[in-house]
């Protein structure tokens, strides 16, 4: 099937399609068993069908024409038989296929988006949200309703064409000879017709995603939308994108039409033909009518199988261009490696920094040979203006990105000998932009540590002062906190934010800007319960407010991509 597709589809790459196809069919081919069954299902279905029209020129010729009463009734209740037999098949089909499908639409979509989860910040600072949601949501449904929707199409309407042809020729082999005609002319046409398919259809995705990208952009910005006065502006961007969309949306409906109404006209007057010359046959009596009527629907029913397989064509044009969108980012590969036999975590925070050099690609560097340490255990102040590289200091700590020059050290192993999740798991990073999820208070809190106990969200909940927020809510801490937190505070949120990450019990925990949307007062109280409970563990702050970085062991400042240490006064 995959080899057959790749010749249907003229690609100016053949190995990336053949890529493209076998990554697809590896979703498809763990349900083989399950596809086989429905197949056999599908062929039993088809035979019932089948039957029908010959069952009719036996009730007329047999029974009616012949006055036999015992074969008109013999042959009533073999229609009804098969009637109701197609019925069950055709309900315990559609079950077993609406599930199946199911199941690879859901693994196709889990697996495009674990491989997103694995990329670098940079990658979604050059994306439009609104394109990854149409990749993920209509190209992936795409993909996947060609690759069984149109898949068990496809097997049916060839089982349904042999056997139409089958018995046609064996009524008639002169009016068969009709349908052959038709079918280099149908192959012609589609193939003088697919570039302009596949340019329409590539078209109206773009128009999708801009649409997608503008909910994401404005709707979670309406205050400001709406502060600002500019509802207006944005409904009628809205209503611009709408008839791009639209006008997009008709072209490629007048292009899928002509696509498929020619060869299907031609298919019409080839029936009519036969029609003609069969019925002249009847009236002149060399042919009987029951075999005219039982020829008649045979061609009909061998046109449904032509007119399928060319939408078929189209199809597969529509899933080229959705296959070519997913594989762009099925392709984007992770900004850092993981390493195939990672070293045992440490168990210490102690941080190295050796001559490590950084720049983002096409800028200037933002770290020139920066040379640190950091021992076990210590609050460290980190200071700096902004856009000297702080943030980007602690992603590489993360490793979101790799220095290109120079190691990061924690515990003696340089970063990229661990085990990228569990280095992730034991740094917790508290910033300015919290993120909350739908969900309730509890489950945020626990959000990096599913597992913890009730009394240790309770725990770390009062030792991030929250316990006036959750006196507030209705249902405490099994209060739903809505979209993205909304109806919260900044400091409620970073509140929320600095309780997670004590839940973490990390080795290291970064605090980024974490408490600049509370008074001096509230912060003191909140890094001294820090203080407190990280008393043996490294912490790093970073802040533009001086009392955030009161009573720090190490003192150092980012210029010009250098750290610099600062010599810290200790009251006498």
């Amino acid at each position: 099937m995959r080899r057959l597709m790749t010749r249907l589809i003229d690609s100016n790459d053949p190995q990336a399609l053949e890529h493209s196809l076998h990554w697809l069919y590896s979703f498809v081919r763990p349900h083989r068993w399950a596809i086989a069954g429905l197949l056999s299902l599908s062929l039993c279905a088809s035979l019932l069908v089948l039957v029908q029209p010959w069952l009719v020129k036996m009730l007329i010729d047999d029974g009616l024409i012949a006055r036999h009463f015992p074969t008109l009734v013999w042959v009533a209740g073999l229609m009804i038989l098969a009637g109701l037999l197609g019925t069950l098949l055709s309900g315990v089909n559609r079950y077993l296929h609406t599930r199946l499908s199911g199941r690879i639409l859901f693994s196709l979509r889990d697996e495009l988006y674990r491989h997103l989860q694995t990329l670098s910040p940079t990658f979604y600072g050059k994306r439009r949200i609104g394109d990854l949601m149409s990749r993920l949501d209509g190209d992936v449904a795409e993909i996947q309703r060609f690759a069984v929707d149109s898949l068990f199409s496809a097997v049916s309407s060839v089982i349904g064409l042999v056997c139409a042809v089958a018995m046609l020729l064996t009524l008639s082999w002169k009016l068969s000879l009709l349908a052959l005609v038709l079918i280099p002319l149908d192959v012609l046409w589609l193939r003088w017709m697919r570039r302009k398919v596949e340019r329409e259809v590539r078209q109206l995705r773009e128009r999708s995603a801009d649409v997608s990208s503008f909910l994401v952009e404005t709707l979670p910005a309406m205050k400001f939308i709406q502060t600002a006065g500019q509802q207006q502006r944005e409904s009628r961007r809205l209503e611009g994108l709408g008839r791009g969309y639209m006008s997009q949306l008709l072209r490629l409906q007048v292009t899928e039409f002509f696509t498929q109404a020619v060869p299907g006209t031609l298919t019409s007057l080839s029936r009519a033909c036969a029609f003609l010359i069969g019925g002249y046959w009847v009236v002149q009596g060399t042919w009987q009518l029951g075999a005219l009527i039982a020829f008649s629907t045979y061609l009909g029913m061998a046109v449904g199988p032509v007119q399928s397989l060319l939408g078929l064509y189209v199809a597969l044009q529509r899933m080229t261009v959705s296959l070519g969108r997913v594989m762009e980012l099925r392709n984007e590969q992770p900004g850092v490696a993981s390493v195939a036999k990672p070293k045992p975590m440490p168990t210490v925070g102690d941080l190295t920094f050796e001559a490590v050099e950084f720049s983002h690609s096409g800028r200037s560097a933002i770290l020139r040979g920066v040379d640190v340490q950091i021992a076990d255990g210590s609050k460290v102040a980190l200071s700096g203006a902004s856009g000297v590289g702080k943030s980007t200091l602690i992603d590489l700590l993360l490793r979101f990105y790799d220095p290109q020059q120079g190691r990061i050290l924690l515990g003696g192993v340089d970063l990229r000998e661990l085990e990228l999740f569990e280095l992730r798991r034991r740094i917790a990073v508290v910033s300015q932009e919290i993120v909350l999820f739908r969900g309730s208070l509890a489950d945020n809190l626990c959000y990096s540590n599913p597992s913890a106990s009730r009394e240790a969200v309770i725990e770390v909940a009062r030792l991030a002062r929250l316990d006036s927020l959750i006196e507030s809510l209705p249902e405490g801490l099994d209060s739903p906190l809505g979209e993205r937190g909304q109806q919260l505070s900044g400091g409620q949120k970073q509140r929320i934010a600095i309780a997670r990450a004590l839940l973490q019990d990390p080795l290291i925990l970064v605090l980024d800007e974490a408490t600049s949307a509370v008074d001096e007062a509230t912060e003191r109280e909140v890094i001294a319960a820090i203080d407190g409970l990280f008393a043996g563990r490294t912490r790093i702050l970073i802040s533009h407010r001086p009392s955030t970085l009161a009573d720090a062991d190490v003192r150092l400042e980012l210029v010009d991509g250098q750290l610099k240490r600062i010599e810290v006064a200790h009251a006498s």
